[in-house]
């Protein structure tokens, strides 16, 4: 049971920093990654993330 609650958390912390960086200008594929082999403690960072330059 807590393994499925782990894999669900998982999960959501993938939509959750794909979320914040595309909210935030930064690459949304590359957080989503983060997410999902950091889980939870991605999105802290995904906050702090910066807008890609456009050059």
């Amino acid at each position: 049971m807590v393994v499925y609650a782990l894999v669900v958390l998982n999960i959501l912390s993938i939509f959750v920093c794909h979320y914040i960086a595309k909210k935030r200008g930064a690459k949304p594929v590359f957080w989503g990654l983060m997410g999902g082999i950091f889980g939870p403690l991605a999105i802290p960072f995904a906050f702090t993330s910066k807008a890609v330059a456009n050059a």
